[in-house]
């Protein structure tokens, strides 16, 4: 995952370089997950007929190979736009059908907790993304940045490669349309945290695509002012995402879970509604507020993609988590683009105004989540 958020991270570079606008920006940061939304049907779907480790490499290998091309060729708007889209679909064929391949080797009472673990470690791997990806173009440049993201990849495929035991999948019925999503719709207990789910990656991508952009207009506006950099502040807003995860997943397991969540979505949304207008705040007190923030978000992510895995139909769960990506991620990709058009809007990057009411779109979006919550 170290390529997933790498041009999150280095977005007001890449902005002032290639003269991007604010949509355009958005473009680029979500259009990774558009190419997720395409693949991820596909991909995931396959899960139900074939060992899920023979589609992570595949989707390893094209995750090393786009960021490589990015590496290569991408010289401004359009370049990038193909090559981050083309990313999005080796993150299909690894994010997901990493879930599944877990699921098919672990049972028994604590199959949820791994579920939660492994849901957690999408934020463990942001934070390295953020942290990697900043650190390493600091000293070397972007080219490098994401050379060493396409070399990181292959070594996800190698590590799988050597590492994890393959199974025999006994898939359903012949008879059977794997890609028939109807019986999938009809749940709607898994629905329920599927649309929660839509909503909470909208907010989530749309903060972690921006946030760097945001912090680093905070810092510039207040001259002297010091403290963690903006990629750093999202390299530890990643660590306690996924530490809120992984409690708001055991927190779902000893509670009601769609209490659980529709209290993280409620309170996120209450944060995204004031901290885009805090940016008059001294920098440290933003930042803090952001890692609040991220700690807000995250609270319900694993507890919402465990809810839908253990809600489907264990025939159609490589389907069910389809459909979860999908609409999960397709919204991941309107999130950060949304975001940016609001910021144009609303009169730029360069006001208070524009920065709290592109936040605050995305809490209006999240708020939504607890009326999906009501389905069962």
């Amino acid at each position: 995952m170290v390529g997933v958020f790498a041009f999150p991270a280095l977005l007001p570079d890449f902005v002032a370089a290639w003269g991007l606008s604010n949509t355009e920006a958005g473009w680029i940061s979500g259009v990774v997950f558009a190419g997720y939304t395409v693949a991820v049907p596909i991909l995931t779907t396959l899960t139900d007929r074939m060992d899920a480790k023979r589609v992570y490499l595949a989707g390893a290998l094209f995750a090393a190979l786009a960021a490589l091309g990015f590496t290569l060729t991408a010289e401004g708007f359009w370049s990038a736009l193909a090559w981050r889209a083309l990313s999005g679909i080796g993150l299909a064929g690894t994010y997901m059908p990493g879930l599944k391949a877990l699921v098919d080797r672990v049972s028994g009472p604590k199959q949820a907790r791994w579920i939660s673990y492994y849901t957690a470690s999408f934020s463990l791997g942001t934070s390295g993304s953020f942290m990697i990806t900043g650190a390493v173009a600091e000293a070397f440049g972007w080219p490098a940045a994401f050379g060493l993201a396409a070399a990181a990849a292959a070594a996800a495929f190698g590590l799988v490669a050597v590492a994890l035991p393959g199974v025999k999948v006994v898939p359903p019925e012949r008879k059977t349309n794997p890609f028939d999503f109807a019986p999938v719709l009809r749940n709607r207990a898994a629905m329920g945290y599927v649309l929660g789910y839509a909503v909470h990656v909208w907010e989530l991508f749309g903060a972690r695509s921006w946030m760097v952009a945001f912090l680093a207009w905070v810092l510039a506006s207040q001259p002297g002012a010091g403290g963690l950099s903006p990629t750093s502040v999202a390299t530890i807003g990643g660590l306690v995402a996924m530490a809120t995860s992984i409690l708001g997943a055991d927190m779902a397991v000893r509670f009601d879970r769609r209490r659980v969540c529709a209290f993280a979505m409620v309170s996120s949304a209450a944060m995204a509604a004031v901290i885009g207008f805090c940016g008059g705040l001294p920098y440290g007190v933003v930042a803090a507020l952001m890692l609040l923030y991220n700690a807000l978000i995250q609270i319900d992510s694993a507890a919402l993609t465990t809810g839908a895995v253990m809600a489907a139909d264990p025939a159609r769960r490589g389907a069910t988590i389809a459909v979860h990506s999908l609409l999960g991620f397709g919204a991941g990709f309107v999130g950060p683009l949304a975001f940016g058009m609001v910021l144009d809007a609303a009169g730029g990057a360069t006001t208070g105004l524009a920065w709290g009411l592109a936040f605050a779109s995305l809490g209006a979006v999240v708020a939504l989540g607890p009326l999906a919550l009501r389905l069962k």
